[in-house]
């Protein structure tokens, strides 16, 4: 039986994200499916998949269970609170 498995070059949050560390600045969100991210590089985060870049995140954590994905990651920069 096979895994469905998406490998992601940018976190889109769909404003799903929780923060973990003030800090910090470390946040968390669960997608649903596997999903890999490249881990401990500065990657591209957006609010929505057709909207601007906010900011570059690093993926600190990915665990998979339950046919869901759990990211925790630190924001790095972040362009605008709008």
């Amino acid at each position: 039986m096979s895994v469905p498995l998406t490998i992601e070059w940018k976190l889109v949050t769909n404003e799903k994200e929780r923060r973990m560390n003030v800090k910090e600045n470390i946040f968390e969100i669960t997608f649903s499916g596997y999903k890999l991210f490249p881990i401990d590089v500065p990657i591209d985060i957006m609010r929505h998949e057709d909207s601007d870049q906010i900011g570059s995140a690093i993926v600190k954590k990915i665990t998979f269970e339950k046919n869901q994905t759990v990211c925790q990651y630190q924001l790095v920069s972040l362009y605008s609170v709008n």
